[in-house]
Protein backbone atom coordinates (compact mmCIF):
# COMPACT_ATOMS: atom_id res chain seq x y z
CA UNK A 1 0.00 0.00 0.00
CA UNK A 2 1.40 3.58 -0.56
CA UNK A 3 1.13 5.41 2.28
CA UNK A 4 2.42 9.24 2.94
CA UNK A 5 1.50 11.57 5.62
CA UNK A 6 0.90 15.34 5.45
CA UNK A 7 1.86 16.72 9.21
CA UNK A 8 0.79 20.31 10.42
CA UNK A 9 -1.03 22.02 12.77
CA UNK A 10 -4.25 22.90 11.54
CA UNK A 11 -4.67 25.89 13.59
CA UNK A 12 -7.24 26.54 11.67
CA UNK A 13 -7.91 23.78 8.62
CA UNK A 14 -7.79 25.68 5.73
CA UNK A 15 -8.38 25.61 2.07
CA UNK A 16 -4.93 25.59 1.17
CA UNK A 17 -5.05 22.45 3.52
CA UNK A 18 -7.40 20.46 2.31
CA UNK A 19 -6.52 21.25 -1.28
CA UNK A 20 -2.83 19.67 -0.39
CA UNK A 21 -4.60 16.53 1.21
CA UNK A 22 -7.27 15.90 -1.35
CA UNK A 23 -4.46 16.24 -4.01
CA UNK A 24 -1.80 13.83 -2.11
CA UNK A 25 -5.23 11.71 -1.46
CA UNK A 26 -5.40 10.41 -5.22
CA UNK A 27 -1.50 9.81 -5.00
CA UNK A 28 -1.21 7.68 -2.41
CA UNK A 29 -3.52 4.80 -0.98
CA UNK A 30 -3.30 6.39 2.64
CA UNK A 31 -2.58 9.44 3.73
CA UNK A 32 -2.46 10.53 7.03
CA UNK A 33 -3.49 14.12 8.07
CA UNK A 34 -0.91 14.42 11.11
CA UNK A 35 -2.22 17.05 13.68
CA UNK A 36 1.57 17.78 15.18
CA UNK A 37 1.18 18.33 19.15
CA UNK A 38 4.21 20.80 19.77
CA UNK A 39 4.90 22.04 23.26
CA UNK A 40 6.60 24.79 22.59
CA UNK A 41 3.38 26.21 20.10
CA UNK A 42 0.67 27.87 21.18
CA UNK A 43 -2.38 27.09 18.88
CA UNK A 44 -5.31 29.42 19.04
CA UNK A 45 -7.54 26.09 18.83
CA UNK A 46 -7.58 22.82 21.00
CA UNK A 47 -6.54 19.96 19.92
CA UNK A 48 -10.04 18.19 19.89
CA UNK A 49 -11.42 20.89 18.03
CA UNK A 50 -8.94 20.83 15.21
CA UNK A 51 -9.09 16.82 14.95
CA UNK A 52 -12.84 17.26 14.45
CA UNK A 53 -12.75 19.34 11.83
CA UNK A 54 -10.49 17.59 9.79
CA UNK A 55 -12.57 14.22 10.56
CA UNK A 56 -15.94 16.83 9.18
CA UNK A 57 -14.26 17.86 6.06
CA UNK A 58 -12.31 13.98 5.17
CA UNK A 59 -15.80 12.51 6.17
CA UNK A 60 -16.73 10.90 3.08
CA UNK A 61 -12.76 10.49 1.63
CA UNK A 62 -11.78 7.02 2.71
CA UNK A 63 -8.20 6.92 1.90
CA UNK A 64 -7.70 10.27 4.37
CA UNK A 65 -6.97 9.28 8.01
CA UNK A 66 -6.66 11.57 11.16
CA UNK A 67 -4.31 10.95 13.54
CA UNK A 68 -1.94 12.80 16.21
CA UNK A 69 1.38 12.87 17.33
CA UNK A 70 4.44 14.26 19.40
CA UNK A 71 8.07 14.41 18.50
CA UNK A 72 9.43 14.43 15.53
CA UNK A 73 7.79 13.74 12.11
CA UNK A 74 10.25 11.37 11.30
CA UNK A 75 10.16 9.60 14.27
CA UNK A 76 6.25 8.79 13.53
CA UNK A 77 7.17 7.73 10.07
CA UNK A 78 9.61 5.27 11.36
CA UNK A 79 7.26 4.21 14.14
CA UNK A 80 4.15 3.58 11.22
CA UNK A 81 6.12 2.48 8.07
CA UNK A 82 5.57 5.85 6.35
CA UNK A 83 8.34 6.65 3.82
CA UNK A 84 6.55 9.43 1.90
CA UNK A 85 6.03 13.71 3.28
CA UNK A 86 4.30 15.64 1.57
CA UNK A 87 4.14 19.38 1.70
CA UNK A 88 2.50 22.18 0.40
CA UNK A 89 4.84 24.92 -1.25
CA UNK A 90 2.99 28.27 -1.67
CA UNK A 91 6.34 30.25 -2.77
CA UNK A 92 9.86 30.66 -2.37
CA UNK A 93 10.25 31.56 1.30
CA UNK A 94 7.85 28.07 1.87
CA UNK A 95 10.26 26.48 -0.16
CA UNK A 96 13.27 27.27 1.32
CA UNK A 97 11.80 26.12 5.07
CA UNK A 98 10.46 22.83 3.54
CA UNK A 99 14.02 21.88 1.38
CA UNK A 100 15.56 22.12 4.94
CA UNK A 101 12.90 20.00 6.72
CA UNK A 102 13.12 17.40 3.82
CA UNK A 103 16.92 17.25 4.16
CA UNK A 104 16.87 16.94 8.24
CA UNK A 105 14.53 13.87 7.74
CA UNK A 106 16.53 12.55 5.60
CA UNK A 107 19.67 12.17 7.57
CA UNK A 108 17.50 11.03 10.10
CA UNK A 109 15.38 8.53 8.00
CA UNK A 110 17.27 8.05 4.83
CA UNK A 111 14.16 6.44 3.90
CA UNK A 112 11.79 8.83 3.99
CA UNK A 113 11.31 11.21 0.51
CA UNK A 114 8.91 14.40 1.14
CA UNK A 115 7.30 15.81 -2.20
CA UNK A 116 5.97 19.30 -2.63
CA UNK A 117 2.68 19.70 -4.35
CA UNK A 118 2.26 23.52 -4.93
CA UNK A 119 -0.57 25.26 -3.61
CA UNK A 120 -3.38 25.75 -6.45
CA UNK A 121 -3.18 29.37 -7.89
CA UNK A 122 -6.76 30.73 -6.25
CA UNK A 123 -5.52 29.43 -2.75
CA UNK A 124 -1.52 30.60 -2.90
CA UNK A 125 -2.18 33.65 -0.42
CA UNK A 126 -3.76 31.46 2.22
CA UNK A 127 -2.39 30.67 5.29
CA UNK A 128 -3.46 29.50 8.94
CA UNK A 129 -1.25 32.83 10.42
CA UNK A 130 -3.03 34.99 7.95
CA UNK A 131 -6.52 33.31 9.25
CA UNK A 132 -5.73 33.30 12.34
CA UNK A 133 -5.22 37.21 12.42
CA UNK A 134 -8.37 37.64 10.94
CA UNK A 135 -9.71 36.16 12.90
CA UNK A 136 -8.25 37.78 16.09
CA UNK A 137 -9.19 41.26 14.66
CA UNK A 138 -12.33 40.39 14.26
CA UNK A 139 -12.65 39.95 9.97
CA UNK A 140 -14.17 37.73 7.86
CA UNK A 141 -12.02 34.44 7.16
CA UNK A 142 -15.06 32.42 6.20
CA UNK A 143 -13.49 32.86 2.43
CA UNK A 144 -10.51 31.25 3.54
CA UNK A 145 -11.93 27.91 5.29
CA UNK A 146 -13.53 24.76 4.07
CA UNK A 147 -17.58 25.64 3.75
CA UNK A 148 -17.96 22.53 6.48
CA UNK A 149 -16.31 24.36 9.11
CA UNK A 150 -16.63 28.22 8.48
CA UNK A 151 -17.93 30.45 11.38
CA UNK A 152 -15.48 28.90 13.76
Amino acid sequence: MRTAIFPGSFDPLTQGHVDIISRASNMFDKVYAAIGCNSQKKPLFPLEKRQAWLQTVFAQNPSVEIVTYEGLTADFCKRNNIHVIVRGIRNGKDFEYEQQMAMANRVICPDIDTIFLVASPALAHVSSELVREIYRLGGNYDLFLPKEIANL
